[in-house]
């Protein structure tokens, strides 16, 4: 908030109790600026959510050489519990900006897997691979994680006698690389589940994240810029809160493309990613 408007927002306070509750509403509405921090304060962004108290399935952590990257990336392959077989449909997660692979089983994937499949859910795994932090696109001709994935990552699950992914689970910057690899993917998907996507409306705000060499390069890759061009994918979900700064931009998936879509009150946090990871599941095992 402006140091202005506070001042003024507090004298305000001081001349009338009256005045106050109705600066405080405004506030909590977004009418004024500051609403999602008295929000916070207040508990008013919705409860976090908790990782199932539930036996996960195998969890194998591995490493590949990737030439796209041009360095070693850790594979990481969670498996519903009692499923383990190699025909099992694969679902692709990729990671936030200033994660990896590993930040699925922190999140606790393998347990909300394991809840989904317990619940009667089709089996399915979960595969996750490091993409660095350039939202899944080749900032540089070195390191180019689209590659990676459509590329050299088929050709990896196939060593380990594992398909294909057929549907892809993407988190705030692995939300932008998984509408990015549903428009390369040659193939139909079965479901894209988008938690808090980091999008972007206009490129001063992508110019922020230091991910694109120039604005010509945001526009080729923006997802929001390419929404007709997404291919064959059976079914889209949205969840983003309502206290994210992305959810403006989440609400442009809206109707076509998305076919299901969900802004609760959240913020852009794994306690919010673990409150409607359930839904996500749901409409990955095509619930």
């Amino acid at each position: 908030m402006p140091s202005l408007g506070r001042r003024r927002l507090l004298g305000a306070l001081a001349v009338s109790v009256l005045g106050a509750g109705a600066v405080g509403g405004a506030m909590i509405e977004d009418v004024l600026p500051g609403g999602a921090r008295l929000r916070r304060a207040v508990g008013l962004t919705g409860t976090d959510g908790k990782v199932p108290a539930v036996s996960p399935g195998r969890v194998r952590t591995e490493t590949e050489r990737s030439r796209a990257r041009g360095r070693d990336v850790r594979l990481v392959v969670m498996d519903p519990p009692g499923a383990d077989r190699s025909d099992l449909p694969v679902c692709l997660a990729l990671h936030g900006h200033g994660g990896d692979a590993t930040n699925f089983v922190d999140l606790g994937v393998p347990q909300f897997l394991a809840e989904a499949v317990g619940a009667g859910a089709a089996p399915f795994r979960v595969v996750a691979v490091d993409g660095g932090d350039s939202y899944w696109h080749a900032r540089t001709p070195a390191d180019d994680p689209m590659a990676m994935l459509t590329a050299e990552l088929p050709g990896w699950l196939a060593a380990r006698r594992l398909a294909a992914p057929s549907a892809v689970l993407g988190i705030s910057m692995g939300g932008s690389g998984a509408l990015q690899y549903a428009r390369a993917h040659q193939g139909r998907l079965s479901a894209v589940a988008l938690l808090s996507p980091a999008l972007f409306r206009n490129w001063g705000d992508a110019r922020t994240v230091d991910a694109y060499r120039d604005q010509a390069d945001w526009q080729a890759h923006e997802p929001l810029q390419h929404l007709d061009q997404l291919g064959r994918v059976d079914r889209i979900g949205v969840w983003c809160g309502t206290e994210d700064p992305f959810c403006p931009a989440a609400r442009k998936l809206s109707g076509p493309p998305a076919t299901r879509t969900s802004f609760p009150r959240g913020e852009h946090t794994a306690g919010f990613w673990r409150r409607v990871m359930p839904d996500a599941m749901a409409l990955l095992a095509g619930r």
